[in-house]
C-alpha cells in the first residue's frame, strides 16, 4: 500500500511540475530539439521559419512589447541557464541580455542575429539611457537585412544541432525567396506614386529602413529618437505643425504600440490623413496578418501606400 502511495504522489508531481513547465515556458514552438532563447517577436518568427518544430523555442517579449525598456524577469534567468542557444539583435535594442546571461550561468552560445548588417546611424540615446550609439536597431523594416539575419539564426541552429544543419540552412535560403516576393510586391504598390507625394511623418525613428528600401521620405517625428514614452512639447508639436504644412506631407504614421491620440490630432491640425496600426517595434499578435515579419511589412506597405495615394 505504501509503496502504491508513494509512486501516485511521484506521479501527481512529475504532472504538476510539466504543467507548471509549460505554463512558465513563454512561446513553446515544439517539445523536442535544442532549447533556443529568442528576445524578440522578429527574432522568434525567424527561428519558426528557419527550425520549424524542430527546437524548443521560447521568445522573451510578446507582440506590443518594447525592448527598449524591458525588465527580464527571474524565469528569463532561469530558461536562458537551461538553454542551448540564446539569439539577440543587438545594435543596442537589447542590450539587457548581457546580465542576465552574465548572471544565469549558462552555457549557451550567445548569437547576435544582426551580425553583418550595416546600420543606418541612429540616436546616441533613446531616451531611457539606452546607448544605441551604434546605429539604429530596426533593420527588419528592410527585407535584405531580414535576409541575412535568417542566414545567421540558421548558421547558429547548424552549430548546435549539426543532425539538421541542411534542413536549417534550406529553409533560410527557402525564406529568403519569399522575402524577394514580398519585396517585389511592396516596390509595385509604392511604384505608382510619385516621388513628392512619398513625404511622411511618423510617431518615433523606427522605419527610417523602410523609408530608404522604398524611397519614403520621413520629415519628422512626433517623437524624435527611439523612446515611445518620450512626451513632445507643444513646441515641438508647433514646429511640426508647420513642417508638415511647408513640405506638404501626405500622411502621419501611427505605431500599433504607441497610443495614437497625438499623431490623430496632429494630422487632423494639418488636414493629413493618419495611418493607424502600423506595426514598427514588434510583431504583431497571432493571426493579425502582421505575425510574421513578411506579414508585416506587407500589411504596412500596404497601409502606408493606400494612404499616399
Amino acid at each position: 500500500m505504501r509503496r502504491n502511495i508513494t509512486a501516485a504522489l511521484v506521479a501527481c508531481a512529475a504532472a504538476a511540475a510539466a504543467v507548471l513547465g509549460a505554463a512558465c515556458g513563454g512561446d513553446d514552438a515544439g517539445g523536442d530539439g535544442v532549447r533556443v532563447v529568442a528576445t524578440t517577436t522578429q527574432i522568434g518568427a525567424l527561428v519558426r521559419e528557419v527550425a520549424g518544430d524542430r527546437v524548443q523555442l521560447t521568445v522573451l517579449l510578446t507582440a506590443g512589447a518594447d525592448a527598449h525598456d524591458y525588465e527580464p524577469s527571474p524565469q528569463d534567468s532561469r530558461t536562458i541557464r537551461q538553454a542551448d542557444l540564446v539569439l539577440k539583435n543587438g545594435i543596442g535594442l537589447d542590450d539587457w541580455l548581457d546580465d542576465v546571461v552574465k548572471n544565469s550561468g549558462t552555457k549557451a552560445r550567445v548569437v547576435v542575429a544582426t551580425e553583418g548588417i550595416e546600420p543606418i546611424e541612429g540616436e546616441a540615446h533613446d531616451g531611457h539611457g539606452h546607448d544605441h550609439g551604434e546605429g539604429d536597431p530596426h533593420v527588419w523594416h528592410d527585407p535584405e537585412n531580414v535576409k541575412v539575419m535568417a542566414k545567421n539564426i540558421a548558421e547558429a541552429l547548424a552549430d548546435v544541432d549539426d543532425v539538421n544543419a541542411a534542413t536549417y540552412r534550406a529553409n533560410a535560403e527557402a525564406y529568403a525567396k519569399k522575402l524577394d516576393d514580398v519585396d517585389r510586391e511592396i516596390m509595385a504598390l509604392f511604384a505608382p506614386i510619385p516621388p513628392a507625394q512619398r513625404k511622411v511623418v511618423t510617431n518615433h525613428e523606427s522605419l527610417n529602413y523602410f523609408a530608404r528600401r522604398y524611397q519614403l521620405e520621413i520629415i519628422g517625428a512626433i517623437i524624435p529618437g527611439t523612446a515611445k514614452e518620450a512626451q513632445p512639447s507643444a513646441q515641438d508639436l508647433a514646429k511640426l505643425t508647420d513642417l508638415i504644412r511647408s513640405e506638404g506631407v501626405k500622411a502621419v504614421l501611427a505605431e500599433a504600440e504607441i497610443d495614437p491620440k497625438v499623431a490623430e490630432q496632429l494630422a487632423k491640425d494639418t488636414g493629413v490623413r493618419v495611418v493607424t496600426g502600423v506595426y514598427a517595434d514588434s510583431l504583431g499578435p497571432a493571426g493579425s496578418g502582421a505575425d510574421t515579419i513578411d506579414g508585416m511589412l506587407l500589411h504596412n506597405a500596404r497601409l502606408i501606400a493606400e494612404a499616399l495615394k
